[in-house]
């Protein structure tokens, strides 16, 4: 139903996107998305180039008159370091640093210069998703469906979030140069960057990703590419440098018995419901109308001020990395990023379960989706042969 597609380098003139698959009849503007694009240059550990960029998306197809039309929609959005660069001859990159795709992409593509790797392999690619789910995000809080982040680890410090109702934890994530919704924690992990940032090093982090209003139903068991759970890991490995997805607490769940994991099912008036959700808000492939919960861990970034051991190609001998500039520490960003990816497979689940070309044919179905109760569940309670 929906499907994105960016194009730009990472100090070209600009970096975009096509989103196609948008009905029509939703409000959009300019304002919309800037607030999500600058969401994604904050955060303690960031770089020099977050100081060059002030990232603003233009529209250049598929809204008139402040509303989508169904068309494809464009967005740019320009990369103001490009003038820097732009006409200048630029030093060969020889020495692949380990961890990027500096050597994958020239053996994939058989680049004589791995620049052409880092280029495209930049998480500057990021900007245009993050500008495209911001149209994705619009879309599902017509539906009541929100999408928020929050960090609970970078490097060794883990926050304590027990006492921060899922519900506040994205609000105050949102209050924080490292996304961490407890306060303590948060000072302790800006401590473990500017440590890493004397040293000369990076650091990783595992950040969450949370949806609420999720309605039940979306995904499917029936299908293994439509299962919700696959979708949504993938797109979050999709993501520079995510190595790990969980949904739920999964890991932890995986070390304790079934009867100590899996949600129960009770009624209350009328409504088939659960307790609690170690699941993650999905089940068999489909969503169970909780809030869906994600986790995502990111390893620390490849581009280290202290060199690495590897080789130079154009010499054929051993040689040091060469630095190229980068965040010490990227986890915060790249909680923002996790949001637009959720987002853009929720979009698309909701728009495959309702159908439409419209804004205005979708409300009506959403309306009358099913839900968890008796009336919703007629059973024929009598045996069956079914073949």
């Amino acid at each position: 139903m929906l499907r994105f597609l960016t194009a730009g380098e990472s100090h070209g003139p600009a970096v975009s996107v096509i989103l196609k698959g948008m009905p029509s009849g939703l409000p959009l503007g300019a304002e919309d998305i800037d607030p999500d694009l600058a969401r994604r240059q904050k955060g303690f550990g960031s770089g020099g180039r977050m100081k060059i960029e002030k990232d603003r998306v233009q529209i250049l197809g598929g809204v008139m008159h402040g509303h989508t039309i169904g068309a494809p929609i464009c967005l740019q959005v320009r990369n103001l370091d490009h003038v820097k660069w732009q006409g200048k001859a630029v030093p060969p990159l020889t020495t692949p640093r380990p961890g990027h795709a500096d050597l994958t992409g020239a053996v994939k593509y058989g680049y004589r210069d791995l620049r052409f790797s880092l280029e495209r392999a930049s998480a500057r690619e990021t900007t245009a998703r993050v500008a495209a789910a911001a149209v994705c995000r619009k879309l599902l809080a017509e539906f009541g469906v929100s999408v928020g982040s929050y960090v609970t680890e970078i490097g060794s410090v883990t926050a304590d979030l027990s006492d921060v109702s899922i519900e506040e934890r994205a609000a105050r994530a949102d209050e924080c140069d490292v996304r961490c919704p407890n306060p303590k924690a948060a000072e302790a992990m800006r401590a473990h960057i500017r440590e890493a940032m004397e040293a000369r090093d990076t650091l990783g982090g595992v950040f969450e990703v949370m949806a609420l209003g999720v309605p039940p139903g979306l995904g499917s068991h029936v299908h293994w590419d439509r299962k919700i759970e696959g979708r949504l890991a993938q797109a979050l490995l999709s993501i520079h440098a995510i190595k790990g997805v969980e949904v739920g607490t999964a890991f932890e769940n995986a070390r304790k018995p079934g009867t100590e994991v899996h949600d129960e099912i009770f009624l209350e008036d009328e409504r088939v419901t659960r307790r609690t959700n170690r699941a993650g808000g999905t089940e068999g492939g489909v969503t169970t109308g909780q809030p869906l919960l994600l986790r995502a861990a990111m390893k620390p970034l490849s581009t280290t001020l202290n060199p690495l051991q590897t080789v130079d190609l154009a010499l054929a001998q051993p040689a040091p990395t060469t630095y190229e500039r980068s965040d010490f520490c990227a986890v915060p960003r790249a909680a923002v990023v996790g949001e637009a990816m959720v987002a853009y497979v929720l979009a698309d689940e909701l728009l495959r379960k309702l159908g439409g070309d419209s804004l205005a044919e979708m409300k009506p179905r959403f309306a009358s989706l099913r839900a968890a109760t008796l009336d919703d569940l007629p059973m024929e309670a009598q045996e069956h042969v079914f073949w």
